[in-house]
């Protein structure tokens, strides 16, 4: 007999991030206190959820082009039921901020020759949050305690938490799963050593009888860990198959384009965004490390993560500057990197052959599947065969931010790490409100390529 969902419809409530159970008791109270003569509307809206069958999902999982194969079963089938079904806005917000994250998982994952699939365990450890705290203190995109964050090499005190630092946290996590990798010889096992710790996957393998795999020891597994691992798994089937569950990327967030500066010194975020004209929002988003916006004295070596647009600027004013830092010594980093994926203007182009899955099309290219999908705009791995894939990033063309329209207003083509503020520094005399005015925009979200009118 088929395992299908009771309903193709599910009626969402959008209820201001408020319990289900609180938005009713609320609702009776506005009746209560609304003359009788006034209409009260439900706040409520339709959002359609396929149906779907165990079966299904099955076919789905055994098609999936991934380094790190699993099998369905009951535990994983009902966590991707609450995922596409009963908690789509957990999914929903995973979805906008996996592009954050994912292209410097990607690629700490290749540099260790780890399955690119471990990524998806971000998602279980911290919802992609960079800055939130566990019960019991563990911290960050990959939930460190400071003894372990301390093990790998990362700060924590009252000054600077390394573990809020997505690059040292995510090489940190690669080296630390690498090492449980090594000493058990499966990844599913390395993941759950991870969750409860090696001495209690030791202790389930022990009760187990000396069975070596997860699932021969789940039932040996802390309660936590046994849900862990299939959550990993139902979030890597969800994540690769979002439009088989109608779920639409509205407004996904990307990283900020940035080069690092070192200031030999203490000083503020604050002052610094006065003295550059920089955001402070982007200064602490770029460094989400620094505790109360102050580089302290004990880190005055440590880089500083600064817009690229802006670090030109900062570059050929070091002098006064640094004068303006109390007359501190300024110095850049000898090799100064980028740390986020570029934004070409042009590309190589790849014809789709029969045979072809995305993975071995990156590795001929000498790309990621994630850069693939990135540049083809693909939420799922699946390709068509004469499909044209944007595959390698072509001569690098400068990209005019200044245009004229049809109608003659003068428009603006938005650059890797713009934002309204800086925009609106750009352009003298307009503000940041003329800007959404002019463009009829809701919110401060931008993306690059988008063209603005400035006048």
């Amino acid at each position: 007999m088929k395992k299908t969902l009771f309903s193709k419809i599910l009626l969402v409530f959008i209820t201001c991030s408020i319990p289900l159970t609180e938005a009713f008791s609320q609702d009776e109270q506005t009746v209560a206190s609304t003359p009788l003569e006034e209409e009260v509307l439900p706040n409520y809206k339709y959002e359609y959820i396929p149906d779907f069958t165990y079966e299904e999902i099955n076919e789905r999982i055994k098609s999936m082009d991934v380094e790190m194969s699993f099998e369905l079963n009951d535990r994983i089938f009902s966590f991707i039921q609450y995922f596409t079904v009963r908690n789509r806005d957990y999914t929903k917000m995973v979805m906008s901020r996996k592009e954050l994250f994912f292209p410097l998982f990607d690629e700490t994952m290749e540099k260790h020759e780890m399955p690119l699939e471990i990524k998806y365990l971000s998602i279980i450890e911290s919802g992609l949050d960079p800055q939130i705290r566990s019960r019991v203190g563990a911290m960050g995109l990959w939930q460190f305690m400071p003894a372990t964050g301390r093990m790998y090499g990362m700060q924590v005190n009252s000054d600077v938490d390394d573990r809020m630092d997505p690059i040292q946290s995510t090489e940190a996590a690669a080296k630390y799963l690498k090492s449980l990798y090594r000493m058990f010889g499966d990844w599913e096992v390395a993941m759950a050593a991870y969750n409860c710790g090696p001495g209690n996957v030791r202790k389930a393998i022990r009760r187990s009888g000396g069975k070596k795999t997860f699932w021969e020891i789940y039932n040996y597994l802390p309660r936590e860990t046994r849900g862990y691992v299939p959550q990993f798994q139902a979030m890597l089937y969800v994540l690769n198959h979002l439009e088989e569950h109608n779920f639409q990327l509205e407004d996904p967030a990307y990283a900020l384009d940035h080069e690092q500066i070192r200031f030999n010194k203490a000083f503020s975020l604050d002052k610094l965004a006065e003295l550059t004209n920089l955001c402070v929002a982007d200064l602490e988003k770029l460094n989400p490390s620094i505790k109360n916006k102050k580089v302290p004295e004990s880190n005055r070596t440590m880089a500083i993560r600064v817009p690229r647009s802006k670090s030109s600027y900062i570059k050929e004013n070091l002098t006064w500057i640094a004068d303006s830092l109390n007359n501190e010594p300024l110095m850049l980093l000898a090799s100064v990197e980028n740390e986020s994926n570029p934004t070409p203007s042009s590309f190589a182009t790849y014809r789709v052959k029969s045979g072809d899955v995305l993975g071995s099309i990156a590795s001929r290219h000498g790309v990621t599947v994630s850069q693939i999908k990135q540049w083809n705009n693909l939420s799922s791995n699946l390709i068509k065969v004469g499909q044209q894939l944007k595959v390698a990033p072509g001569e690098s063309k400068a990209i005019a931010q200044v245009s004229t329209g049809p109608t003659g207003q003068t428009l603006y083509t938005v650059q890797p790490g713009d934002s309204l503020w800086i925009i609106s520094k750009k352009n003298p005399g307009l503000t940041v409100e003329q800007l959404k005015r002019l463009n009829n925009l809701n919110s401060n979200n931008i993306k690059p390529g988008q063209k603005l009118i400035i006048g």
